[in-house]
């Protein structure tokens, strides 16, 4: 047979009652024992796209809307966290506990930072290189802006080895001081290239 055979109304008709559903290898069947012909699966499949028939399968009706519009992001990366076995997706935006501290995830697939950090430099900007986001009062829970101190890591060490870090926010500052202090005599003395270093 042909390939640009020219098809009546009542084949036309025939493909298109019968073949929702069913493979074109089957339709092909159908059609040959119907008509009693010989059209090939290569004929049956330019039939029916040159005259916009579809057997339906595979696809979706028309208006169907995907379950997934608008969520790809999140599917992605759902599909991440899945094949590298890293557990339930955590949306940007969600906390957890750290070794004691609230962490903030901030991007995907898996960005976390302490949450007094992110607050901190969400009214500051980054964080300085070398220096660290504290809380003045201790309390690793008060993530009140004010209660943030901005320190050198040389002062964090000089606070820790003294224990300068009080449950008080002046306390806590007058600390800060005092470990500026220590630091400028040791570097004065040339006794710390460490703390000289880390300031």
């Amino acid at each position: 047979m042909r390939m640009n055979r020219r098809y009546t109304a009542r084949e036309l008709t025939f493909v298109m009652k019968n073949i929702r559903g069913r493979s074109y290898v089957e339709m092909t069947k159908m059609f040959n024992e119907q008509f009693g012909l010989s059209l090939t699966l290569k004929q049956m499949e330019t039939l029916t796209y040159k005259h916009g028939i579809r057997n339906g399968i595979g696809s979706f009706l028309p208006g169907h809307v995907p379950a997934n519009k608008g969520k790809k992001d999140k599917a992605m990366w759902k599909r991440y966290w899945l094949r590298t076995g890293r557990g339930r997706y955590r949306p940007v935006g969600s906390e957890r506990v750290t070794s004691g501290y609230v962490e903030v995830k901030t991007a995907d697939p898996d960005v976390w930072n302490r949450k007094h950090t992110a607050i901190w430099e969400a009214a500051n900007g980054k964080v300085p290189k070398g220096h660290v986001v504290i809380f003045a009062d201790g309390n690793n829970r008060n993530f009140d802006l004010d209660n943030l101190l901005l320190i050198t890591r040389g002062e964090l060490m000089v606070m820790n080895h003294l224990g300068l870090i009080k449950n008080s926010k002046d306390l806590t500052v007058t600390g800060k001081m005092i470990a500026d202090l220590s630091i400028a005599i040791a570097v004065r003395k040339g006794t710390s290239k460490t703390l000289k270093r880390k300031k």
